[in-house]
């Protein structure tokens, strides 16, 4: 029978057969993983590691450890699918990594298998629906967004300065306050009012042609005390 060793970070290694290596996982602390690891032994797993950790986490120590452990004909199996990925896609790049290092991968109670021909099927057709549905959600906003464009809206988030602020915190500025004052007072943030103000200026330089334009934030200039001087 063929073996490998697997050398750890502390420096220890672990000499083994090639083998089925289990992976349980558990969402909290208070879970227990009994009923994982009585089915991972029943599978033959030899080697079993565990998390105890929510399945939306990429960074599962013990997920992480089975990946780097497994070798070339080994096989990764788990009792079932959400154990392993916090994602389809997640669930999919992962085995599909497996898949090329020629590690087998088992989920038991969905009884898929992809060191068969029909475990393999079925995996590759968990793809093409992931695939299916990712274009379906960019055909479906496509369209939302030209069906809101003839109705002459635009697509995307409002802004967040809207009009109203705008026109508010001008005049706030012009009685005096800094535009970070006129931010808090309109409710807004400091960056996103400056660049507001900064658009309206531009915009007004754009239809004047000439002269200078309102808050002197034309053209990168910082000549307005309203704006510049009170930053």
């Amino acid at each position: 029978m063929a073996r490998r060793t697997v050398w750890f970070p502390d420096g220890k290694t672990d000499t083994n057969p090639l083998a089925h290596v289990g992976y349980a996982r558990v969402s909290t602390i208070d879970q227990s993983p009994a009923l994982q690891l009585d089915a991972l032994a029943s599978a033959g797993c030899a080697k079993v590691f565990e998390d105890r950790a929510s399945g939306a986490r990429a960074d599962r120590a013990g997920l992480r450890a089975a990946l780097e452990y497994v070798r070339e004909g080994d096989v990764l199996i788990v009792w079932k699918l959400d154990r392993l990925g916090r994602s389809l896609p997640h669930l999919i790049e992962t085995v599909t990594t497996l898949e090329k290092r020629g590690v087998g991968f088992r989920s038991i109670t969905e009884a898929i298998d992809t060191t068969t021909p029909g475990g393999r099927l079925v995996f590759h057709l968990f793809g093409a629906l992931g695939q299916f549905e990712r274009d379906l959600i960019r055909e479906r906003t496509r369209a939302g967004l030209k069906a809101a464009e003839a109705r002459g809206q635009k697509g995307g988030r409002k802004p967040v300065v809207t009009i109203g602020k705008l026109k508010r915190a001008r005049d706030l500025i012009a009685k005096g306050l800094t535009v970070r004052e006129a931010a808090v007072r309109t409710k807004v943030g400091k960056t996103a009012l400056y660049e507001a103000l900064r658009g309206h200026a531009e915009l007004k330089l754009t239809r004047a042609r000439s002269g200078p334009t309102e808050l002197g934030l034309a053209r990168g200039t910082n000549d307005d005390p309203g704006i510049s001087a009170r930053l």
